[in-house]
């Protein structure tokens, strides 16, 4: 099947979520070609596009987030891309508030929303909520940033697979945002991250979502990957972290990003050149394996 037939059914599958009062989603693993499919869909429909991309909702991160280029946003309206200073602080549930606005407003213009984006957290929040959690407690925070700062940040892991082994096993042990915010709700209350998120899991929606994303074989989307990362690297990405770092933004959530991490560490030294583009590739590939996992427990509709 052609690309413009796989489309053509992408439309008419669209048509009928929208008069069966769904909101378009499109989702799918880095490189998919989610932005393709918005674009397509948007065209058509009279949509606007409203990003759930949590890198690309900052200013100046734009190669490596694989931000749409100025062509791409001049033909239909996005929202949400380029929206946030490069230390402004976002999460999940801002980002909802955020999208229900948006929506809101699209649809007062008698257009299409249409949600696109990789983080899909993001679309969790946005579609089913969250699940009840309290409050991050910096006091906390900081009693965790001390231990990996002291252990290293495994230690802070080996921790929290002590008392939440299903969260553990979820987490990377360098992902210290999200290691000691599980291990803070296990703190506070007592009760496991994984056991809070598996009693919400995907409950009543409170907005139907019709997610929709293109299908690619492994090895296919290997492929757009390593095209995708030699696109970046060929386009500025380097030079991109360069100027982010100098101007001070070497600390800002986003520079955590696949791709902004392993370039931040080739301008460290810590990298050598010769294996950049081989280790983007490596850890945009694990990211699309997450990705997929999350696609599993979702109903989606690939073309």
């Amino acid at each position: 099947m052609s690309v413009a037939d796989e489309f053509d059914k992408a439309i008419l599958h669209a048509k009928r979520a929208i008069d069966e009062g769904r909101v378009i989603a499109i989702v799918g693993p880095t490189a998919s070609g989610k932005t393709e499919l918005s674009l397509a869909l948007a065209h058509v429909l009279g949509g606007e596009i409203i990003s759930a991309d949590s890198v690309q909702i900052y200013e100046r991160f734009d190669i490596g987030s694989g931000k749409p280029s100025a062509e791409e946003l001049a033909r239909v309206p996005h929202h949400l891309i380029g929206t946030l200073a490069p230390l402004g602080a976002i999460d999940s549930a801002r980002f909802a508030d955020l999208a229900l606005e948006t929506i809101a407003e699209v649809r007062s213009r008698g257009h299409v929303p249409i949600v696109c984006g990789g983080t899909f957290l993001w679309q969790k929040a946005l579609f089913f909520g969250l699940a009840d959690a309290p409050p991050p407690s910096p006091e906390i925070r900081a009693r965790h940033k001390q231990m990996a700062d002291a252990e290293g940040r495994p230690a802070l892991h080996a921790q929290l697979a002590s008392v939440d082994a299903a969260s553990a096993q979820r987490l990377h042990p360098n992902d210290f945002v999200r290691v000691s915010r599980a291990l803070e709700i296990f703190e506070q209350t007592g009760e496991r991250q994984s056991d809070v998120h598996q009693r919400h899991a995907f409950k009543e929606a409170r907005m139907v979502p019709a997610f929709m994303g293109r299908a690619f074989t492994p090895e296919d989307l290997t492929t757009r990957i390593e095209r995708r990362v030699a696109s970046f690297l060929s386009n500025g990405l380097v030079e991109e972290v360069r100027s982010l770092v100098a101007d001070g933004f070497d600390g800002a959530r986003a520079m955590g990003a696949v791709g902004y991490k392993e370039t931040r560490a080739f301008l460290a030294g810590e990298l050598p050149e010769a294996e950049l583009a081989t280790e983007i590739v490596r850890a945009t590939r694990i990211y699309a394996r997450r990705q997929r996992t999350w696609l599993n427990h979702v109903d989606v509709t690939y073309f």
